[in-house]
């Protein structure tokens, strides 16, 4: 199973200061150097981490694959068009959110989300849709043209207790399943950590997860390349 290691919260960290330093693409060659397979990086539309330089020097640097986190805005889409990341995992965003909450409503905005796919691909890059491990959402993203789902594990992340927990694996479970049935590359990833992370490994069917802001936590006590490589391990 790959591993893509989200960077945004060392940009994050970075802007705090509004300085220099920490260098995301530096993390990125780090995570690349300890057995990342993807480096992930969300340009959000307020750019309250990661930057338009940044990933143009992403792009230009790192020898694994960048996947571009990215909503449907049309600057967004503009900007991936002329960076061409090799992947852009199609995302919802609010402007007050701390994080992103919740899986893409496909059902809801399918024809938009359709012209995206379109655009992104016929600019040579493939698409990937984050959602909620929903059937209904799965449906729909196979009128998109999109080949690759990543299902959102927020849900199962966040839950209270051990029942709550066994529910949302079990929801994840049958989700990749039937995405598989209908032809989809699938992936995971929102509020993994070192503790649920190996439970969601084992689950026949996934081919990637994407972690970021437990690796980048526990770096700051580890180092990135053991946070990375430790991580790794729990996944097999």
């Amino acid at each position: 199973m790959r591993l893509g290691v989200n960077i945004d919260h060392v940009a994050t960290l970075r802007e705090a200061r509004g300085g220099l330093d920490p260098e995301p693409v530096f993390a990125a060659l780090i995570a690349e150097a300890s057995g990342a397979d993807a480096i992930v990086a969300h340009l959000r539309e307020d750019r309250r981490h990661i930057n338009d330089e940044d990933l143009f020097l992403l792009k230009g640097v790192i020898r694994t694959r960048l996947n571009l986190e990215m909503s449907i805005a049309p600057e967004i889409v503009e900007i991936a068009c002329r960076i061409k990341p090799d992947q852009a995992t199609l995302v919802p965003e609010k402007r007050q959110e701390l994080t992103t909450e919740g899986g893409l409503d496909i059902v809801f905005h399918q024809q938009k989300i359709k012209k995206v796919v379109k655009k992104l691909n016929e600019s040579g890059i493939e698409v990937s849709l984050f959602i909620d491990p929903s059937k209904k959402q799965i449906n729909a993203s196979q009128k998109t043209g999109a080949k690759m789902l990543e299902l959102h594990t927020g849900a199962y992340a966040n839950a209270k207790n051990k029942t709550e927990e066994d529910k949302y694996f079990k929801e994840l479970k049958s989700a990749v399943r039937f995405a598989g049935k209908l032809g989809f590359q699938v992936f995971a990833g929102h509020g993994l950590n070192y503790t649920n992370t190996a439970r969601i490994a084992a689950i026949d069917g996934i081919e990637e997860l994407n972690i970021g802001h437990s690796i980048i936590s526990r770096a700051v006590f580890t180092g990135l390349g053991n946070a990375i490589k430790e991580m790794k391990e729990l996944m097999r």
